[in-house]
């Protein structure tokens, strides 16, 4: 093996997913692909025996490879969970949303206006990792934040607080705070109409790096010989020494985000384009675009979208959420997606969700997993794009936008398993374009397609970290 210097530096990218347990070997001195491996994620058990089994399968395709460098994202075990709170659904509510989905969470809960008890008895039981805090513009209405901050000081959990709402309220609502574990941030939404959740996606990431890696046993420190945490004879980035033995590694961030961060650089070189992460348990739309209303006639309605923005759907998933794809679509229309008797359909979604490892096999199988796959991309992209609507004013037709205008969108990037065993991946990625149906959505009308065949995106965002360069020209060569 080499080190930097003489030629080679590998670099082990680890992705823990709900389903399956992903690693990607590089070298960045090429930059090239060494191999891909995956194995079933053993929740149940710990993540650390689905790591060893995905690169047992590694070194059986590569060869034994040793590494400068481990770095790992993670969905396991449900993800990064959130609930967000804000002052009004259209406005602090929303944009402490976009401030969760752009770190990577999953928002298991969205509450708005002063909470009850029942509100918060309801998130107690959901246990989130994280709570987002928001409400009112700075100088605005603090009434309602905290009111909100006294009924959670006394919430059960040990779930952090993020506090991210009316500056003017902020010292206050930490004092009302003060027993809980609370962190005090900018104001996600200062005045109406302006988004500030960059510094609440910062905030939202690190937390996630310094309390629930360790919570998930995703800190490398709970199975020994197969990957290990940092020791004396580390360098204190996670890399090995030349000779100072097994590197260990770290956990950077939620697998959405690393994958935000890989279609960023992606569109850099591309230009706009439109990313579907279709996985066994959610179903995540990006999209990497301004959006803004395209003609003179159209008004923009509502918070003003992020470039980069993400949304996940956590009813729809190929595997643990299989019902909420069908639930979406009904059972006529994925029977009739996969030329199969309705019977049949339902009888194998239930077997799906009982059985996540399944992979498809046969012909039965396949055309079922592209009927859901379909169904999953139509939905998804339906829900993230924008829509448009004619009204008649006083002065005449006009149109009213809400959400991104993503029609003159060029490209559209399909990833997840399902793209993995698929065998008429255009044909899954034209779910994913505007059609008759949905007139007033407003999705791409016609893209040029790459296909994530090896499940790379996630991998890649974590090496954009380390080495810009290296991931874009591998993504050019591994995006088919």
């Amino acid at each position: 093996m080499r080190w930097r210097g003489d030629q080679m530096e590998n670099i082990l990218l680890i992705d823990y997913g709900s389903t399956y347990t992903k690693v990607t070997a590089v070298d960045v001195s090429g930059p090239r692909l060494l191999g891909c491996a995956s194995a079933y994620t053993t929740v149940s058990t710990g993540v650390g025996e689905g790591l060893a089994n995905a690169l047992a399968e590694l070194e059986r395709r590569t060869g034994k490879l040793e590494f400068h460098k481990r770095l790992a994202c993670s969905s396991a075990a449900g993800g990064l969970r959130m609930v967000a709170i804000g002052l009004v659904p259209e406005l602090t509510a929303k944009a402490a949303s976009m401030a969760s989905m752009g770190a990577g969470a999953k928002i298991v809960g969205l509450y708005s206006y002063e909470l009850t008890e029942d509100d918060v008895a309801e998130i107690t039981a959901k246990a989130p990792d994280i709570l987002l805090l928001t409400g009112g513009t700075d100088g605005g209405n603090a009434k309602c934040v905290l009111h909100n901050a006294e009924m959670l000081a006394g919430a059960a959990g040990e779930f952090p607080i993020i506090v991210a709402g009316n500056r003017s309220s902020g010292h206050e609502v930490m004092r009302l705070l003060a027993h809980r574990r609370a962190y005090l941030c900018e104001n996600v939404m200062p005045s109406i109409g302006q988004l500030n959740i960059e510094p609440a996606r910062k905030l939202i990431r690190d937390i996630f790096l310094e309390r629930i890696v360790r919570a998930k046993g995703l800190d490398g420190g709970n199975k020994p010989g197969v990957y290990k945490g940092l020791s004396a004879d580390k360098e204190p980035n996670g890399g090995s020494k030349p000779g100072g033995g097994e590197p260990g590694y770290s956990v950077l961030m939620p697998t959405p985000a690393a994958v935000l961060t890989a279609v960023q650089l992606l569109a850099g070189e591309t230009g706009d384009l439109v990313t579907v992460d279709v996985g066994g348990a959610t179903t995540d739309v990006y999209s990497i675009t301004d959006g803004a209303p395209r003609g003179a006639g159209v008004i923009y309605k509502g918070l003003p979208e992020p470039f980069a923005k993400r949304t996940v759907e956590g009813d729809i998933g190929m595997r643990y959420s299989a019902h909420g794809i069908v639930e979406a679509a009904g059972i006529p229309r994925i029977a009739k997606l996969a030329e199969l008797p309705e019977e049949m359909v339902s009888e194998h979604v239930e077997y799906l969700t009982e059985h996540t490892d399944t992979l498809p096999e046969t012909s039965e199988q396949k055309a079922l997993d592209f009927a859901l796959a379909a169904a999953a991309i139509e939905t998804a992209t339906l829900r993230h794009a924008g829509s448009i609507e004619e009204v008649y004013t006083a002065a005449g037709r006009a149109y009213i936008q809400t959400g991104k205008d993503l029609s003159d969108v060029g490209m559209i990037v399909l990833t997840g398993g399902a793209m993995i065993h698929a065998e008429k991946q255009a044909d899954l990625a034209s779910y994913a374009l505007y059609n008759d149906r949905e007139p007033q959505s407003l999705r791409p009308k016609k893209a040029k397609v790459l296909v994530d065949k090896r499940y790379i995106l996630a991998s890649m965002g974590l090496l954009c970290g380390y080495s810009r360069s290296a991931a874009i020209e591998i993504m050019k060569y591994a995006l088919k």
